[in-house]
């Protein structure tokens, strides 16, 4: 793909990491409804995307400080496995406060990309069976598209089977 400068939509640390690192990506604004309880599933129905291109990003809690997993939204993150990417013992979710503070979104619009610190991540290994994921693009109501290898290579992701399905 062609690198590109897309200018649809709002420019956000995740944006200016990505234009900085000169990956191309394509950027998708929707109309984010305020009464919105599962932002990702939202993002997934207003792309027209399946479910499992889209990819949320929770923080979680080691004891000693935070990660990220990078898991479809229409799965769920495996503490426990999660817990053994990152080598530790065991973790638990991130405080939301905690999680604002320290990437610099807000929930519901934390980005992977362009965190204030950059945090040990995890990329759920189902996406290296895409060719193009979507992933917050540091706001409610706006996604970016890249390719999975572009967003662990940006991010250090370790990549790890720590997304489960939910039925």
């Amino acid at each position: 793909m062609a690198r590109q400068r897309p200018t649809d939509g709002p420019s956000t640390p995740a944006t200016v990491a990505l234009d900085r690192a000169g990956i191309g990506y394509t950027r998708h604004p929707y109309e984010h409804a305020a009464s919105a309880q599962r932002y990702g599933l939202e993002a997934a129905a207003a792309l027209g995307v399946d479910p499992a291109h889209v990819f949320k990003t929770l923080l979680v809690d080691t004891g000693t400080g935070l990660g990220v997993g990078v898991v479809p939204v229409d799965g769920q993150l495996d503490l426990k496995a999660m817990a053994s990417a990152l080598g530790v013992k065991a973790v638990t979710m991130a405080d939301p406060a905690a999680a604002e503070r320290s990437t610099g979104y807000v929930v519901g619009g934390i980005s992977p990309l362009g965190q204030k610190r950059a945090l040990p991540t995890v990329l759920d290994d189902t996406a290296y069976t895409l060719e193009r994921v979507y992933v917050s693009g540091g706001r409610r109501g706006f996604d970016v598209g890249l390719s999975p290898v572009d967003l662990a290579r940006l991010t250090r992701a370790v990549r790890a089977p720590i997304g489960r399905r939910v039925s």
